[in-house]
């Protein structure tokens, strides 16, 4: 995984907990589900990244 890669995924996944906090002092439920969403994509690239890793070594 390359480190623009790495800080790319963490990226966002801090905004997606920045939406799903911002969501729920708002009782934004939309705006709370967004942020689940995007911490949910960056995890799974995250996972991917490490099987892809794991190939190549």
């Amino acid at each position: 995984m390359s480190a623009s890669d790495k800080i790319s995924n963490a990226a966002q996944d801090l905004a997606g907990k920045a939406k799903e906090a911002a969501g729920g002092a708002k009782d934004d439920e939309g705006l709370r589900r967004e942020g689940q969403k995007d911490q949910a994509a960056a995890d799974l690239k995250q996972r991917g990244e490490h099987v892809k890793d794991a190939f190549k070594g």
